[in-house]
């Protein structure tokens, strides 16, 4: 504790009036939000939120911070699914993040999601051109998730669309476009994103996947 005193008072202001604020939301964690959620851990705060439904569906563990201007939306279905949104201890999600559950979204331990990120379990269907509905309240009742692996870090900007999986330590290039799953160790970027590293345990080192000879730069 005292380690931690000194290492507060050697902070710039501005830096100890943030984490005095942290303090407060964190507090605010212990008093509302752990009553709404269906679970929200201990040290876990959300700065500011621009939208929260139906946090009975979602379960927040240990040490999770969430920055300003977040919107975690759970949408039931009809019955065929039992949403789940899940985010394990450890992570941290930046400014203006969107996360959509409609049946299964899992983010692991540690993950690192930045800024504007948007990351969605839902599909819009949009054939039936005879509908009175508009296309953005038709909701696709089927199964779906997305899972983000332990470790994983998701660039500026990034998209991770419907039914997909990325993978223990992977890494998502900012302003990518994630339509399809992403191998444990690995580096996508695009959009839509490719895989353009692999990390070779054998050589201890991360390596380009030469299949992909325009791989955009990270």
């Amino acid at each position: 504790m005292g380690r931690k005193l000194k290492r507060f008072w050697r902070k710039p202001f501005l830096n100890k009036l943030y984490d005095l604020s942290n303090l407060y939301y964190v507090l605010k964690g212990v008093i509302f939000y752990r009553w709404v959620f269906e679970k929200f851990g201990t040290g876990s705060y959300i700065r500011k939120p621009v939208l929260i439904l139906s946090p009975n569906f979602m379960r927040i563990g240990r040490n999770v911070g969430i920055r300003d201007g977040v919107r975690l939306e759970v949408i039931p279905s009809s019955g065929r699914c039992s949403p789940h949104l899940v985010i394990e201890d450890d992570t941290n999600i930046e400014q203006n993040v969107h996360i959509i559950c409609h049946c299964n979204v899992h983010i692991g331990n540690n993950v690192s999601i930045t800024g504007n990120c948007s990351i969605v379990d839902v599909t819009h269907p949009f054939t039936d051109v005879s509908s009175p509905a508009k296309i953005g309240s038709r909701i696709d009742d089927e199964d779906s998730f997305v899972e983000i692996g332990e470790g994983a870090f998701i660039g500026m900007g990034a998209v991770i669309l419907p039914n997909v999986r990325i993978g223990k330590h992977a890494v998502i290039g900012a302003n990518s476009v994630v339509n399809r799953s992403v191998p444990d160790y690995s580096v996508a970027a695009g959009a839509p994103a490719i895989v353009v590293k692999q990390y070779d345990f054998e050589k201890e080192a991360w390596v380009r996947v030469s299949s992909n000879t325009s791989s955009p730069t990270l």
